[in-house]
């Protein structure tokens, strides 16, 4: 057993900043994303001696599916309404820009959310990113137009700094 505690722990020592990126990427704030990395690590700590080759994309994948399963739970909760809603800063410098866009991302469902992550963030194709969240990849590409359109009317200033090119592929 000491042996998989050794292996497990470099894994960790040496992807976990990686891992917790994609993590905070899917759950908005810091806190979340802790905790949710932490119960990934957990259930993969469980099957380490089952898990063969490359344990990130695994890890990864227990990620998505804890965060689609959190969506689950939470759709079920009411929503509780404000009297007034939050300031949002104009945007201005780059860090304006960066505080704008990454509101933006959190008032996205969490579905579009893990797409935009999938695609962008970790870089992978339509078809890969459906196997990810078992679901289609017709499923994929309508959710990210739907999420690229509403970062477009969040933050309008996006459309100055991409192209098509960029945001299509």
């Amino acid at each position: 057993m000491a042996e998989v505690d050794r292996e497990f722990t470099a894994f960790v020592n040496e992807r976990g900043a990686v891992l917790l990126r994609v993590a905070y990427a899917l759950a908005g704030n810091q806190h979340a994303a802790e905790d949710l990395l932490q119960n990934a690590l957990a259930k993969a700590y469980a099957r380490w001696p089952r898990i063969r080759g490359d344990a990130e994309p695994y890890v990864k994948r227990i990620l998505y599916h804890d965060q689609v399963s959190g969506w689950r739970r939470r759709a079920r909760r009411a929503e509780v309404p404000v009297a007034d809603l939050p300031e949002r800063p104009a945007a201005g410098d780059d860090s304006d820009l960066r505080l704008l866009l990454r509101d933006a991302l959190r008032a996205l469902p969490p579905r579009q959310r893990a797409v935009l992550t999938l695609r962008y963030l970790e870089d992978l194709s339509v078809e890969q990113t459906a196997a990810l969240l078992g679901c289609r990849p017709g499923t994929v590409a309508s959710q990210s137009a739907k999420a690229l359109a509403r970062l477009r009317q969040l933050v309008p200033a996006l459309d100055e700094l991409t192209t098509p090119a960029e945001v299509t592929r």
